[in-house]
């Protein structure tokens, strides 16, 4: 099968500082590294390491095309990745001694996907693949819609989060993950929790806390794997990569989401984004 993600795709200028800046604060950075990014190709990379075969949906400018060389280079399939005129979108990563992270984004390229990419793209689609998406890209109204009536898997991912974006996809989701803080911020514009959304499976992230899984068989904790971690960045995106490409694989939701929890642990050990998400032999070794 294939997992189709509409999803954004981001220069990633990532600074090692020795905190995350406060307002009106100036900060040295150590050093500048330059990596892929953006949550979409994040998970298309990591979906693709775990093994599926997965096609993104998605928007350059001119001065991207080194981007949709790494994703073809990396697995994924970019014959969806349309080149625009407007700039390709870029993220400023902070990242802190402790790990944690930071993060401005200018959207560019990728709130700017022509329509007619989306529906082109999902023309090659059959029922049974899996469609995803996430709220740093335009179309995902639409794209939700059109791989739902196709008979797609639908799975969302409720970040960067917004109330107003987020809930009229609810009806046409099979899959829905977010994290322990959006869970809060989606139950106070809709008055439901994670079990009461009326979506099959719902993963709630829970950083060093693991994960809940609110699926048929109730409420499961997916347990932490324990590491250092030194950087944060992309770990939830490799997470969701990872379920999805299990999921899509035949594999259970449990196992699925044992993998994945080992992938983002690998993750967050390593500094960067797409071009350090870990491969199925990492997993496996790790």
């Amino acid at each position: 099968m294939t997992i189709w993600n509409l999803g954004g795709i981001n220069a990633d200028y990532v600074y090692s500082v020795p905190h995350i800046p406060t307002p009106g604060e100036t900060l040295d950075g150590s050093n500048r590294r330059v990596f892929l990014g953006g949550k979409g190709a994040n998970m298309s990379v990591a979906a693709a390491r775990a093994g599926a075969h997965v096609c993104h949906i998605g928007a350059v400018g001119s001065d991207g095309r080194w981007a949709v060389d790494r994703l073809m280079e990396y697995g994924v399939d970019p014959r969806a990745i349309e080149e625009i005129e407007t700039d390709t979108a870029h993220a400023m990563v902070f990242v802190a001694e402790d790990g944690e992270n930071g993060i401005v984004v200018y959207p560019g390229a990728n709130r700017e996907i022509p329509e007619q990419t989306l529906k082109q793209a999902l023309t090659q689609a059959e029922s049974g693949d899996w469609f995803v998406t996430q709220n740093e890209v335009n179309l995902q109204t639409a794209g939700v819609k059109l791989a739902y009536d196709m008979g797609l898997n639908v799975a969302y991912a409720a970040a960067p989060f917004d109330a107003k974006s987020t809930e009229p996809l609810l009806p046409f989701l099979h899959f829905l993950i977010l994290n322990e803080i959006e869970a809060k911020q989606l139950k106070a514009a809709t008055g439901k929790g994670p079990s009461e959304l009326n979506v099959k499976d719902v993963i709630v992230t829970k950083g060093g806390d693991g994960a809940i899984w609110f699926g048929p068989k109730g409420q499961v904790h997916i347990p932490p794997v324990p590491v250092r971690p030194v950087d944060t960045t992309g770990a939830g995106d490799t997470f969701t990569g990872y379920v999805l490409a299990g999921l899509d694989r035949g594999q259970p939701m449990e196992q699925a989401l044992a993998t994945a929890a080992k992938a983002a642990a690998i993750m967050v050990t390593r500094h960067g984004t797409a071009d350090v998400i870990p491969d199925l032999k990492d997993v496996a070794n790790f």
